[in-house]
């Protein structure tokens, strides 16, 4: 079992910190407190069953995996709706 600090534990899930410490505090994630230089300091256990439960909570890219030119004209489809709607924005503005 591993003992890692919640912004580790964090970076290596790409998660944000505050997920990861609401997790630890709904009981989702085994840790321990450590008083540490007169602060509490959360460790989060790391075990690889626990691990396969978590990763299958943790909501994946919408998109799954994609090749770089998949990516590139799905950012540019985005890019082009997201100029739209600011457009539409601005006319409303206008009127």
């Amino acid at each position: 079992m591993q003992r890692v600090t919640l912004r580790e534990y964090a970076k290596r899930h790409k998660l944000s910190f505050f997920n990861v410490l609401k997790m630890v505090k709904g009981g989702d994630l085994k840790s321990e407190s450590v008083i540490e230089n007169g602060k509490e300091v959360f460790y989060v256990l790391m075990d690889e069953a626990i691990e396969k439960e978590i990763s299958q909570k943790i909501i994946p890219n919408s998109h799954g995996k994609l090749t770089l030119q998949e990516e590139n004209q799905w950012l540019k489809a985005e890019l082009a709706r997201l100029k739209e709607k600011l457009e539409a924005c601005e006319k409303s503005k206008d009127k």
